[in-house]
């Protein structure tokens, strides 16, 4: 974003004059501005009408009595470019452009030439909603609209109208400082946005829809930027369009497609990834009424044996602790609880003092001391309309929870089993009271471990600050190394290999003999990139004889298989002892995301098993070993069953150097896919090799 696109931004998002341009589409934004509560200017143009929902009209753009600071447009396509040339002539700010019939229709003319004519305005759209702002009440927006603001909230930015629209219709009670339909992003995208909202003291945390990105390196700028200034940014990702690497003969793009990389973009970076609406609103809810907790450590109330279950159930699966009770005051707090309670986390208080503050205040805060805890959630489901009579001793019991958290200085959430059992009227009670209305037990406990997870990225990434992501290789025809001769390129780098040597079919014998039994024998050919499926592997070998039978054998299957894959080049390797594990490791350009560095399981059940990790490059060592660690096959390498442990380190560090030295040749290396890379106690050997280069663009 300009400075130019900054400032007048600024002038959209708080307009002193609003100028509607079009007809039945205008009359309902000048409805919405009312709705909001815009206190400014409002100018109607329309050429065909003398009004506009009450606003005299006047004819055209330049018969407006000064350059407006935003502007609604919704006319028909073939207007629009002249009219974004005239408000740029006169100075207006910015437009939100609710016309449609560009980019979305296949028309990038049409497209380029709105973008001309822009200027230095700040255009939201084409094709879209428009931009709510909650805190200064002045919206230009195409629907009817709902949400509401305490003076803070979340900066919403969509990709889709609708779902836009939906979100300030929920009944969720997510306090909302800024609300943007991004449409085509034509001027301004998501990482504009994105990076503006990090700097408004209103803006707690930050929502984005987004089906796809158009400048990776600048959105990682800007949640970088936004992670920095302690905003949380939630990210709900949907789309599963192709946007990987051309190459398919590895086996990268069954373990790390499109959902991966946009995972890896968001690790990288500290975004919390949700996967549906629901959990996407209530994350961002948590975060701007009570923030983040430090750790992952919850104090569970609840007045019901089954809530306690439920709430202690989930929580263990995801991953979050509920620790117990100091020995040392727990005698304290039973004697605070009635006889049938059992001190616990949860804790179920039972009825016997439900709803009675002054005997639930001092359970709370005992037990909140006694747990040592990041944060504390009280389970309440409240009665349906018409049916308040005991409303006041659940307020009660809530007022209480929320006094003893706070003088502990814990994030609280009250928490309904079901999300519909809590009414508006709760809600606001409990925000007001400190509290967090969280509505779904699941969805509760998974914007907490989220959130605990977003302050300890924060905390990881301040100490080890990402470089710049790397971009993408250069283009051209790809062509498939043999082996052997990736092998030898592999070797050049430092990365260990079998010993082998390539000769002809006459001389396997002589050369296994050299070599030392057991050994491997594989057939070189550029169109063998799956050798076993070909019949193109023996392994363990054992005898003069063995070698050359599987000779004579692997050139008679391979012929079946593929008669133009057979030739007379063999590669003969020692056999490598046992691993304690196999692993996958790729390394490929993507069009979009640049460098890439994929690791998984590995072995002959890589697809099957899919226990892989995408990192963006560059990553550190610490990294690559964080990423080892979250693989299921991290397990075999930190000594199962008794078996020899792997120093992870010296394994990420010589992952590392593979890394460096594909960045460094990233040109004219395509892609590089080692599998099985054998792990041992404190090295790697690379047992199976693929290697694309770049032999023209």
């Amino acid at each position: 974003m300009t400075p130019e696109h900054r400032a007048n931004f600024q002038r959209l998002l708080r307009p002193r004059h609003i100028a509607f341009v079009g007809g039945r589409d205008a009359t309902i934004a000048i409805n919405e501005a009312r709705r909001r509560g815009f206190a400014g200017q409002m100018w109607a143009v329309n050429p065909k009408r003398t009004e506009l929902a009450g606003l005299p009209c006047v004819a055209s753009i330049n018969d407006l009595p000064e350059a407006p600071d935003a502007v609604y447009l919704a006319i028909p396509a073939g207007g629009v470019v002249a009219a974004l040339q005239t408000l740029a002539q006169m100075g207006a700010g910015g437009v939100v452009c609710f016309s449609a019939g560009f980019k979305e229709t296949g028309d990038a003319l049409a497209e380029q030439a709105l973008i001309d004519a822009t200027g230095d305005m700040a255009l939201i759209g084409p094709n879209c909603y428009g931009v709510i702002n909650y805190i200064d009440n002045a919206a230009l927006w195409s629907f009817e609209h709902g949400g509401w603001s305490p003076g803070y909230g979340a900066a919403i930015i969509t990709q889709s109208g609708m779902f836009s629209s939906d979100i300030t219709m929920s009944q969720r009670s997510l306090p909302l400082a800024y609300m943007v339909s991004a449409g085509n992003q034509a001027v301004l995208g998501q990482e504009d946005f994105l990076d503006v909202f990090a700097d408004d003291p209103a803006v707690r945390a930050i929502g984005l829809h987004i089906e796809g990105l158009q400048d990776i390196p600048r959105f990682e700028r800007a949640a970088l930027r936004a992670l920095s200034k302690g905003i949380p940014v939630v990210a709900l990702k949907t789309g599963s369009s192709e946007i990987g690497s051309a190459l398919t003969v590895s086996h990268t793009g069954s373990l790390s497609g499109s959902t991966e990389l946009y995972e890896a973009l968001f690790a990288r970076t500290g975004v919390i990834s949700v996967t549906n609406p629901s959990q996407f609103l209530e994350t961002l809810k948590f975060l701007c009424v009570v923030g983040a907790p430090k750790g992952s450590r919850v104090a569970g109330f609840t007045c019901s044996g089954g809530g306690a279950t439920m709430l202690a159930d989930y929580a263990e699966k995801i991953g979050l602790t509920l620790p117990p009770v100091d020995p040392a005051q727990e005698p304290a707090l039973t004697a605070l609880l009635p006889d049938i309670a059992t001190v616990s986390n949860p804790l179920d208080y039972t009825t016997p003092i439900w709803g009675q503050g002054e005997y639930t205040y001092p359970v709370f805060a005992k037990a909140i001391a006694a747990l040592n805890a990041d944060v504390a959630v009280l389970v309440q489901d409240y009665p349906a309309a018409g049916l308040d009579a005991s409303k006041g001793y659940y307020q009660q019991d809530a007022a209480a929870f929320g006094r003893a958290a706070k003088e502990q200085g814990l994030p609280a959430a009250i928490c309904a089993t079901l999300p519909e059992n809590m009414d508006l009227e709760t809600r606001q009670f409990l925000i007001a009271e400190g509290l967090v209305p969280m509505q779904g037990i699941h969805e509760a406990l998974n914007a907490i471990a989220q959130a605990a997870t977003w302050a300890q990225a924060r905390a990881r990434i301040a100490e080890n600050w990402p470089a710049p992501l790397l971009p993408a290789g250069q283009g051209g025809t790809v062509e498939m190394l043999t082996e052997d001769r990736g092998k030898d390129w592999l070797s050049g780098k430092g990365v260990a290999v079998p010993k082998g040597r390539t000769v002809s079919g006459e001389k396997v014998a002589e050369a296994a003999c050299e070599i030392g039994f057991p050994v491997a024998l594989k057939m070189m050919s550029s169109l063998l990139a799956h050798k076993t499926e070909a019949g193109a592997v023996a392994l363990s070998l054992g005898s003069v004889e063995a070698v050359r039978a599987a000779a004579t054998q692997m050139s008679a299957d391979v012929a079946s298989h593929s008669s133009k894959a057979v030739t007379d080049r063999f590669l003969v390797e020692a056999m490598s002892p046992p691993p304690l594990a196999e692993l996958i490791v790729t390394l490929r350009s993507d069009p979009q995301f640049g460098a890439a560095l994929v690791l998984g399981s590995g072995g002959v059940l890589v697809e099957l098993v899919g226990d892989a990790v995408t990192l963006l490059l560059t990553a550190s060592p610490d990294e690559i070993e964080d990423a080892l660690q979250s693989l299921r096959v991290a397990q075999l390498l930190a000594g199962f069953r008794g078996r020899s442990k792997a120093e992870l380190s010296k394994i990420a560090a010589q992952i590392h150097t593979l890394c460096q030295a594909y960045l460094q040749e990233r040109a004219t290396i395509a892609e590089i896919e080692i599998n099985p890379l054998f792990v041992y106690p404190d090295h790697v050997c690379a047992v199976d090799a693929l290697l694309h280069r770049v032999v023209a663009s």
